[in-house]
């Protein structure tokens, strides 16, 4: 799942990376939601938000919403320079180390909730968040090609969109059509199944959430990275 990269890749294998991986993304997002009311996630609705903000005259809040696009961005060309350089130096398991980052990204998250005065609470969160969803995505992005976006749902939904009208073209047009649409759909399906057991889970566990959800990527991660040494493939 996080070794084969582009062309290598089969469908079984980038289904299996947008199923886990948005459901983390999924969660996540909800969690920062109930803690702080913003999608750490979604960032055309931030860009939007900073928009009508700005208009009203709200520009503190509107530089909010900015920065949290501004982290998002940050935290995807960190992830993109950090496969860089571990591709360079022919780093076995790259990808799988990534998400292992991510997941020391969230332990470490939780940690600082532990002792962070209230107030500061809510943007360790979300600006926490954001960056990890950048992170997140950038990596699913850069191993499948651009195939898998765990956190890109607004783009999901239109592909989605495209994919039911291309399966009235023909035999041809469905039959390209069907891998993508079982690929996108899951990608939303378990983004929205995720966000419901991260915000059931974020309730019974406050901020202890994010340590399980860093358990859960070292679960997915530890593992690829022993595959590839052994496979000694990077």
């Amino acid at each position: 799942m996080l070794i084969h990269v582009g062309p290598d890749r089969t469908e079984s294998i980038d289904l299996m990376l947008a199923g886990a991986l948005s459901s983390i993304a999924g969660a996540l997002n909800a969690a920062g939601f109930l803690l702080a009311s913003k999608f750490t996630a979604n960032m055309t609705g931030n860009i939007s938000a900073f928009a009508d903000q700005l208009v009203v005259g709200e520009t503190w809040l509107a530089l909010i919403f900015l920065a949290l696009a501004v982290v998002f961005i940050l935290g995807a060309g960190v992830a993109a320079a950090t496969i860089q350089i571990g591709l360079a130096r022919k780093l076995r398991g790259i990808f799988a180390w990534a998400i292992l980052v991510e997941a020391a990204l969230l332990l470490g998250l939780s940690i600082a909730l532990t002792l962070a005065p209230q107030r500061a609470a809510e943007a360790l969160i979300v600006f926490s968040l954001s960056f990890v969803m950048g992170f997140q995505n950038a990596v699913t992005t850069l191993i499948s090609q651009a195939r898998v976006r765990t956190t890109h749902i607004s783009g999901m939904a239109t592909d989605i969109g495209i994919g039911l009208a291309a399966l009235a073209s023909g035999p041809e047009g469905r039959r390209d059509a069907a891998p993508r649409l079982k690929l996108y759909s899951l990608t939303l399906v378990c983004f929205a199944l995720g966000g419901i057991a991260g915000a059931v889970l974020f309730g019974l566990l406050g901020q202890g959430f994010f340590a399980l959800a860093a358990g859960v990527l070292i679960l997915i991660g530890w593992p690829e990275t022993r595959r590839a040494r052994r496979l000694g493939v990077s």
